[in-house]
């Protein structure tokens, strides 16, 4: 089981939910279950409205490698830049922002900001 808070100025008070780790769903899956008004367009990471801001809250993160599309997505939008992908990759470190329309919930409690 993972713990995903969701915090936004759009909402009264941050939203701590339990997500199903290895279930496949998404993080605006998760959002749209509880309500967590996370703005999305098209749902399969091309328009790059859902980023969102993802920090690990315990131990190590795990580094969950972004899809080319999503890094072509996160930079079109000025959410990272090709140094932080390359400097991602290389480092094998999570990046900060991710769509949430693809980021898959892992085993871990986290923090998304949006």
């Amino acid at each position: 089981m993972a713990n995903v808070t969701f915090s936004s100025p759009a909402m009264k008070k941050d939203v701590t939910v339990y997500a199903v780790a290895g279930d496949r769903r998404t993080i605006l899956g998760v959002a749209q279950e509880h309500q967590a008004p996370i703005h999305f367009e098209c749902q399969n990471g091309e328009c790059g409205s859902c980023a969102v801001q993802v920090t690990p809250l315990s131990g190590k993160p795990m580094a969950v490698h972004l899809t080319e599309k999503e890094k072509s997505v996160l930079m079109l939008a000025g959410k990272l830049t090709k140094a932080q992908c390359e400097q991602i990759e290389v480092t094998d470190t999570a990046p900060m922002w991710r769509l949430a329309c693809q980021y898959i919930v892992r085993d871990e409690n986290i923090l998304v900001q949006f």
